[in-house]
């Protein structure tokens, strides 16, 4: 029987013998198996000499190695890609939480300059009242208006000049609420009992006080007469 000789790439086989090629690539590994039926040793010899020395399992091998290498530059490229955005993605945020803190700063410090300026305008609105009988007058105004409590400056200076003269310190010990142990005392001669009952919280709580003196007086007159106005005696 002739024999058929196995050259280049492709091998032609007799009946009696079988050749079976089988390339592997994975990864960067290629492998070209050969596999020989039994047959005629010699005829078989030649056959895997002639086949290792092809070229195919080279051609094969360089494939695979230019495709992982390709594959290896894309996930480097993209590792890359994702690390920059990552990147650009952290350093925004940390500009914006500083933008962020800084608006909150400045808030905070343009409120902390408005109150300021605003206690230092009210501190400067505050009116100062002078250590005397008009002083005492328009500072028991101020405050009775604040109240709701009805009441001139005439009306207050009229009855204080009639009950005392204008003498926060001033006391009657002779009439008969003087008798009774409770004396009239300040400026409008008003006794405890009706200064207690008639004392406007803000205001000390003492009857020589002269401004406490008339506001309690005026509050007590305005729930008795309507108005410290309407006093024209002894009330």
């Amino acid at each position: 029987m002739p024999k058929h000789r196995i050259t280049g790439q492709a091998a032609a086989l007799t009946k009696s013998h079988k050749l079976s090629i089988a390339g592997v690539a994975a990864l960067g590994a290629a492998a070209l198996a050969v596999s020989i039926v039994p047959g005629n040793a010699a005829e078989t010899s030649q056959a895997a000499t002639e086949i290792s020395a092809s070229p195919v399992a080279f051609a094969v091998n360089t494939d695979v190695q230019a495709t992982v290498a390709k594959q290896q530059v894309a996930v480097a490229k993209h590792a890359d890609a994702a690390e920059k955005q990552a990147k650009a993605e952290a350093d925004a945020k940390a500009e914006a939480d500083a933008k962020a803190a800084k608006a909150e700063a400045d808030a905070k410090a343009k409120k902390e300059r408005e109150d300021k300026e605003a206690a230092s305008r009210a501190a400067a609105r505050k009116p100062v009242y002078a250590n005397n009988l008009d002083g005492w007058i328009r500072n028991a105004l101020d405050i009775m208006a604040k109240e709701g409590i009805p009441g001139t400056y005439n009306g207050i200076y009229k009855n204080v000049m009639r009950e005392s003269s204008g003498n926060p310190n001033a006391i009657n010990n002779w009439d008969i609420n003087a008798q009774n142990g409770v004396p009239s005392i300040g400026l409008l001669q008003i006794i405890k009992p009706t200064f207690d009952a008639y004392h406007v919280d803000g205001t000390e709580h003492n009857q020589y006080n002269p401004v406490a003196n008339i506001v309690a007086a005026s509050n007590y007159a305005a729930d008795r007469y309507g108005s410290i106005d309407n006093v024209n005696s002894a009330y």
